[in-house]
């Protein structure tokens, strides 16, 4: 998983992020907000988890669909980035 090491710093920083958005969510409900609020945590965390995803997702369409060792031919290309766009859109 060349792709996951070449960015395990930004990678852990997003992880990060979304414990701090899971820790919120606890805290909105050990301390009976209101449900607008904790539905808008979830919904943000939801968001940054499938942000995660599809960064994950990009890294190995680019890293073990496309063969590392060949150079890819510009169908190739196309066709990869098509699938990471609909992925991309999917997640959003």
């Amino acid at each position: 998983m060349a792709h996951t090491t070449r960015d395990r710093e930004k990678l852990l920083v997003r992880v990060r992020r979304i414990r701090g958005q899971v820790e919120a969510i606890e805290r909105t409900l050990g301390e009976e907000h209101e449900c607008a609020d904790l539905l808008q945590l979830v919904a943000a965390c939801r968001g940054a988890l499938n942000g995660l995803m599809s960064e994950l997702m990009e890294g190995h369409i680019r890293s073990h669909v496309l063969n590392g060792r060949q150079k890819p031919t510009s169908e190739q290309l196309v066709a990869a980035d098509e699938v990471i766009a609909m992925v991309k859109s999917y997640l959003k």
